[in-house]
């Protein structure tokens, strides 16, 4: 079998195995919602497009390639940040090919190859076509737009390898943070010790002789290129492989027995259980911590900074910093408990008592960045009574509607392998759906009561809203663990065919 032939036959593999997911039919509606707001950030990208090229036509400082390549660096990096929103964590299916008589690189370099050629990468074409029709074509011909499109393609391709490495180093450890951070530095360091024009100087006279298909240009970005490949080839394998055959060394952790939730009886067992899930996992930890770090540095940059002043930023962080946790960690509940759903359903209530525990857990949770966000009530941004709606809003319909996917997960997710574990093959996209929905829809619903009535009424009227979901809060638990347990059946086969 020739090495194209046997990542064709791998890759038939992939598809196989993402159609007989549990959740291919519910991703089959969330798909078509996806590709629907992908459409409308093809638009969004087409109109910067057209703004950029208004202005390139103006500049007399830079031809209309060297303008584009001038901004290439933040591009890539909304490129790269952009990818955690979109693109699924690094996950491969190695295992059932360990003990095969094929290189031990196959399933690796066919993972990374389908990385390369996703058609993901070409969402940018919309945006740079559209730019050197309206500038390059006409000014510097056809041979040059052809380099601008092409060039920039490769380096977003370079860049969908760095985010490749990036996020499975930090899979195995947050600390690799630092390593994005240290290079996004030295990227931006002309800048930060001289002069914007010197930045932009570098990067569009780069660019341009890369369009302009200069050799040694060209020569150094296939050879990037190349070394992110086998870069990626040699790490992805070294941690897919340890991770398979059980090479990592596990340190025993002494965790707490957290006697104090005792008082609270069977309610009080299951509350230790949330507890120290998140403590003894390795996914469900680092779940946890992105979302504390994410919560924290945002709340800082709110409190302490002039970024994010307009109003509908006001009304998007405020919304994403509470509803954070639960976008992260509570729109999965159910699949951790997938690896031991047997257990669960040995006695008939024990289901409504975590689902209970989780609501507690995660509405306490809500605390944290209320406090962080006070320091913006001292300086004017927002009031007590704007941060109070808001945590009484997530609470309420928020966690009710993140609660609902108890009954639609039915994909077990590994508690401590992350590459080469069943559950991280696919992308939940229901999920994504949801994640978007309790993020945007209470943006829509602040500004519609805004333009209705002042902030304070508007405010009133979503505190409301959260304490009458708070208040029947039995009522709507009582009922999704009724509608979980129509379906029990279904759901622990899919379970058990998950782990």
């Amino acid at each position: 079998m020739t090495r194209l032939q046997l990542y064709r036959l791998l890759r038939q593999h992939i598809v196989l195995s993402e159609k007989r997911s549990v959740a291919f039919e519910q991703n089959k509606v969330a798909k078509f919602i996806m590709y629907l707001m992908s459409s409308f950030v093809i638009i969004y990208m087409m109109f910067i497009s057209v703004g950029l090229a208004l202005i390139a036509n103006t500049s007399d400082s830079y031809t209309q390639c060297e303008f584009f390549f001038g901004l290439l660096p933040f591009f890539l990096v909304a490129d790269f940040f952009f990818r955690f929103l979109g693109q699924q964590t690094p996950a491969q299916l190695i295992k059932p090919y360990l003990l095969l008589p094929i290189g031990k690189y196959a399933c690796v370099e066919c993972f990374i190859i389908s990385s390369i050629l996703t058609p993901n990468n070409l969402i940018w074409l919309t945006m740079t076509i559209l730019y050197v029709i309206m500038t390059t074509l006409f000014s510097e011909g056809l041979l040059v737009s052809l380099g601008v499109v092409l060039v920039f393609q490769l380096l977003v391709i370079i860049n969908s390898q760095w985010y490749m490495l990036v996020r499975t180093l930090i899979n195995h450890s947050i600390l690799y943070w630092l390593l994005p951070a240290a290079v996004y530095a030295v990227g931006f360091m002309p800048w930060i010790v001289d002069k914007f024009d010197t930045f932009f100087d570098i990067y569009s006279y780069s660019g341009s002789a890369c369009a302009h298909f200069n050799p040694i240009a060209l020569l150094i970005v296939f050879a990037v290129l190349g070394a992110f490949f086998l870069v990626n080839r040699r790490v992805q394998y070294i941690f897919t492989y340890n991770e398979s055959v059980g090479a990592e060394k596990e340190n025993i952790k002494t965790v707490s027995s957290f006697s104090f939730l005792e008082r609270f009886g069977e309610q009080g067992e299951y509350l230790k259980l949330e507890v120290k899930s998140i403590f003894r996992n390795k996914n469900m930890r680092k779940s946890f911590i992105f979302g504390t770090c994410f919560v924290l540095i945002l709340s800082l940059l709110i409190s302490f900074t002039d970024l994010y002043q307009d109003e509908f930023s006001k009304k998007f962080w405020i919304v994403y910093n509470f509803v954070l946790y639960g976008a992260m960690l509570l729109v999965k509940i159910m699949s951790a408990e997938g690896n031991y759903i047997d257990g669960l359903m040995v006695h008939k209530e024990n289901i409504v008592s975590l689902l209970k525990a989780k609501y507690f857990f995660y509405s306490a949770l809500l605390l944290f960045p209320f406090l962080l966000m006070l320091p913006t009530v001292f300086m004017g941004k927002y009031t007590i009574l704007s941060l109070l709606s808001m945590m009484i809003f997530t609470a309420g319909p928020v966690y009710f509607l993140l609660m609902q996917m108890a009954i639609y997960n039915r994909q077990t997710i590994p508690l401590n392998s992350k590459f080469v574990s069943k559950g991280n093959i696919e992308t939940n996209y229901f999920q994504i759906v949801v994640e978007l929905v309790v993020m945007f829809v209470p943006v829509i619903l602040i500004s519609v009561l805004m333009a209705i009535f002042d902030e304070t009424i508007a405010y009133i009227c979503l505190m409301v809203i959260g304490l009458g979901f708070i208040l029947t809060y039995k009522i709507w638990i009582r009922n999704i663990y009724d509608r979980f347990m129509q379906r029990r059946y279904k759901n622990m086969e899919s379970f058990r065919a998950t782990r």
